[in-house]
């Protein structure tokens, strides 16, 4: 196994570095799943029924929309629907099909008013989130409705009213949205008081990739707009806990859990302009990018034997355990016997080998630090470091999560 030695510039040869897209078994699961619709999609009917009962006098019990990019028609049934004096109260309830969504149940709720002013205006109401930071391409202050579902709402109310000569104020709500909330990356991404409104597609579809890779992008891109150089990658909840207290002097929207696309966020990093990257992650996903594989889904990679028992011999291991943890059967049983022969040389190895396939893969001027952690105990157990400088604009010089600033 051919190794990048840890002291050489990134652009010298090591691993064949890869990035292989998730294929189709993995993005859909193998039984057909029900897809669902995203909460933009919801919205725009909810908007539409409350509109379509205001200028009917009727309530309005069932409603079709037309979905982003391909035009195609949906109808739903419409939950709930009230009429008052001067307004219209309709609520749709998302159904995220098989996908584990959080916002699965949700009720999408839009009360619409009629107004003067021609065109859509749009405002957030309870469970709704409100943008408090840049980078999100919103409105700081303003709901956290993003660009398409506006369009999808806008296009709702239009089909039913003249937008050219008179308008509509619509307010979206979502009861229960700031507790959904709390399971999410909003209040990182300075998103307060509730859900996002998404959805690009339209569509929710089960155990896609895309939603998680949109998630990754956005949360560099708060970092960048917030002035700050530093992400911390990390692969799970608990490796991330783990980087939180290995740095806590960073702000937390610099920590991002990338799941399996590592090579994806460094990219975006690198594009974006930040100047330092810090992995946490276990032996497992470690031992994955240190063979040169970015993307570390099971399907499209594997735990190479032949290197461990490289790193086991570099760092002075004795023949038996270099054997050994050639034969190990996963990642994490050769770090269970480097660990029982007191052979941490090991771990700063295969630390110095991710990062440096990370800076070579990054391809920009960017300082790469590389922390391996104990699986049970999150301890960190090996570092590795390539490139020059330390940034700092990433710091805030104290921990805003303890109160002491």
């Amino acid at each position: 196994m051919r190794r990048t030695e840890p002291g050489r510039p990134p652009e010298a040869s090591g691993p064949e570095l890869r990035e292989p897209d998730l294929p189709r078994t993995a993005r859909v699961a193998a039984r057909s799943l029900r897809p669902g619709w995203t909460t933009g999609t919801c919205s725009a009917a909810a908007a539409k029924a409350a509109v379509a009962a205001l200028v009917s006098g009727e309530p309005q019990q069932r409603v079709e929309v037309g979905l982003p990019r391909t035009g195609r028609r949906v109808g739903f049934p419409v939950a709930r629907c009230e009429l008052g004096g001067a307004w219209a109260e309709a609520v749709v309830v998302k159904d995220a099909g098989d996908d584990p969504d959080v916002t699965h149940g949700a009720h999408l709720t839009a009360r619409v008013g009629l107004e003067a002013e021609p065109g859509v205006r749009l405002e957030g109401g309870e469970g709704v989130g409100k943008v408090t930071r840049p980078g999100l391409g919103l409105e700081v202050g303003g709901p956290a409705i993003n660009p398409v579902p506006r369009r999808q709402i806008t296009a709702a109310v239009g089909e039913v009213i003249d937008l050219a000569t008179r308008g509509a104020r619509v307010v979206i709500s979502v009861p229960g949205g700031e507790r959904m909330a709390r399971r999410t990356t909003n209040p990182r991404l300075g998103i307060v008081g509730g859900i996002s409104i998404l959805g690009t597609t339209g569509i929710v579809r089960p155990f896609s990739t895309a939603a998680w890779r949109a998630s990754v992008e956005q949360a560099v891109d708060v970092i960048a707009a917030l002035g700050m150089d530093t992400v911390v990658l990390s692969t799970g909840g608990r490796t991330e806990q783990a980087a939180m207290r290995l740095y806590p002097d960073l702000d937390e929207v610099c920590f991002v859990e990338v799941g399996d696309f590592t090579g994806h966020a460094l990219k975006r990093a690198v594009a974006r302009g930040l100047r330092r990257c810090v992995f946490v992650g276990m032996a497992g996903k470690l031992a994955k990018l240190g063979a040169g594989v970015m993307m570390t889904h099971w399907t499209r990679s594997r735990v190479d034997p032949d290197l461990l028992a490289c790193l086991t011999a570099e760092a002075g291991g004795e023949p038996g355990l270099v054997a050994a943890v050639g034969r190990a059967n996963t990642a994490r049983h050769a770090y269970e016997l480097w660990s029982t022969a007191g052979l941490t040389a090991a771990c700063d190895l295969l630390c110095a080998q991710v990062a440096a396939n990370l800076a070579r893969f990054a391809g920009g001027p960017m300082v790469i630090e590389v922390v391996m952690v104990d699986f049970e105990s999150l301890t960190p157990v090996g570092r590795g470091r390539q490139g020059t400088g330390r940034p700092t604009r990433g710091s805030r010089g104290a921990d805003p999560r303890r109160g002491d600033q």
